[in-house]
């Protein structure tokens, strides 16, 4: 019987490797403009800062319902689901619903405690572990075990989103603003968000944090997969995927854009390095 990977948008996983690792993607809601979408499936990143940048307005996201999970779920009779950040999202709990009511059916249901392709990472670890022909308990206890050594970072470029989303203050974001301040975000173990530090000068002074962030963790780093996550400044995190190479011989550096859901939070050209220690 096959062992079906399920994650939800946040993943931000490519089109590719959905399709190589045949991974189930839930889609998380966007309301925008007075109007309801499915991220990934009928809006895109680039439109929704096209309409944040006419409208001034941020974007509400939600998490999927009970039946988008049990219509995903219910052809299947075992699965793993690994989730965004309990955190962050009722995804985890919806989806934990909806395992629990298609018994006997065996659907785990797995809290990254993370985002974006530190969720991918997971999902990717999984589907390995799947084709390696582990069964559902040894996939379920090893991903659960990785969760806290998934690192995740990003560089925000503007405050714009923060201000607009009441994470900042008018005057934080003038002062911001003019210093050039770029804040980096971290997600903690717990699952929850955070400022790591903040990044005074030009953006390529931003860049150089990450990295140099990933090359005092080096030794601890499993070098299998990393990502470099974007919010399409591709010129960026192709000098960030160069300059990681440099650094460590990493099997496979994976480029990724974030979807709509992440991008409606952490705005254009945000940027992150994220991995998985030993």
């Amino acid at each position: 019987m096959t062992i079906e990977i399920f994650a939800d948008s946040c993943c931000d996983l490519s089109p590719e490797q959905i399709k190589q690792f045949n991974i189930h993607i839930i889609p998380l809601g966007v309301f925008i403009a007075e109007k309801s979408y499915m991220d990934s499936v009928d809006i895109t990143t680039p439109q929704i800062f096209n309409i944040v940048k006419e409208t001034g307005n941020l974007p509400k996201t939600s998490a999927p319902s009970l039946a988008m999970f049990v219509n995903a779920f219910k052809p299947y009779q075992e699965g793993i689901y690994i989730s965004i950040s309990s955190k962050l999202s009722a995804s985890f709990q919806n989806g934990l619903m909806a395992a629990r009511s298609l018994a006997p059916a065996d659907i785990r249901v797995i809290d990254s405690l993370n985002l974006s392709t530190g969720i991918g990472l997971l999902v990717l670890k999984a589907a390995e572990l799947r084709d390696a022909g582990k069964n559902l308990s040894e996939i379920e206890s090893e991903i659960n075990n990785m969760t806290s050594k998934v690192n995740t970072s990003f560089v925000i470029d503007t405050l714009d989103y923060l201000y607009l989303g009441g994470r900042c203050t008018s005057m934080e974001h003038v002062m911001g603003s003019l210093l050039k301040i770029h804040p980096v975000i971290e997600v903690h173990h717990d699952g929850t968000l955070g400022i790591k530090g903040k990044v005074g000068g030009s953006r390529k002074k931003a860049l150089e944090a990450l990295l140099l962030d990933f090359k005092k963790k080096l030794p601890d780093i499993d070098l299998h997969r990393v990502f470099v996550t974007h919010a399409f400044c591709l010129e960026d995190a192709n000098y960030l995927r160069d300059e990681l190479l440099k650094l460590a011989p990493i099997e496979e550096v994976c480029l990724s854009t974030s979807n709509a859901t992440i991008s409606s939070h952490c705005g254009p050209n945000c940027i992150g390095i994220l991995f998985i220690t030993k």
